[in-house]
């Protein structure tokens, strides 16, 4: 399917670092096919690349931009804004993660199973909702409601082309090992820089 197979994750090296660049130009993550959370990411991505743009050789992957900021900042890290930015975009990927994650198992609603509100329920309950208030939580709910039919959402994905829903999951499968290890990644590094922050909007 276009979208994914045309901008997936590269594999993730040994050392764990991810390529800022590569990862700041998924069109995975600026999709306007995860509009749900489509503004917190490109409002997240605006930070980082803010910061890569000043010197691409310096922040060539995102765990040299936090050590960088930790090195600026000292133990007012979790403050700087491109820090925040690139922690919600963790977020923000992990739900897409879950996201296409239950899609490709097959998870479906009893009542309706053409639509995905179950599979972007339960990626919002595991990535987003701890990190929410209760009014967020209500606005998400409400933008829940709207959720697209699965075949509208594989149309998304296909950018039009026409796919049987069988080779786009074929598809989502193929391009989960490389985003989920970048994912992944991302925690890890998160972790080992000390580079968490647990708040709430």
């Amino acid at each position: 399917i276009a979208l994914l197979m045309d901008n997936q994750f590269g594999k993730v090296p040994a050392d764990n670092a991810v390529n800022t660049k590569l990862f700041l130009e998924s069109d995975c993550l600026g999709s306007k096919v995860f509009a749900p959370i489509k503004s917190d990411i490109s409002g997240n991505i605006t930070k980082i690349r803010g910061v890569f743009d000043k010197d691409p050789a310096k922040y060539a992957t995102l765990q040299q931009i936090v050590e960088a900021e930790k090195e600026t900042h000292g133990t007012e890290t979790i403050t700087s804004e491109c820090v925040r930015g690139l922690y919600c975009l963790k977020r923000s990927s992990c739900f897409i993660q879950i996201l296409l994650q239950s899609l490709a198992d097959g998870e479906k609603g009893e009542n309706n199973p053409n639509l995905i509100r179950v599979n972007i329920t339960k990626a919002y309950d595991q990535a987003l909702k701890k990190y929410h208030g209760w009014l967020v939580q209500k606005i998400f709910k409400a933008v829940l409601l709207a959720a697209p039919y699965k075949s509208d959402f594989i149309k998304a994905l296909s950018k039009g082309q026409e796919v049987t829903e069988e080779d786009c999951m074929a598809s989502v499968r193929q391009c989960l090992v490389n985003f989920t290890a970048t994912v992944d990644a991302i925690y890890e590094m998160c972790t080992t820089l000390n580079a968490e922050l647990d708040y709430s909007v």
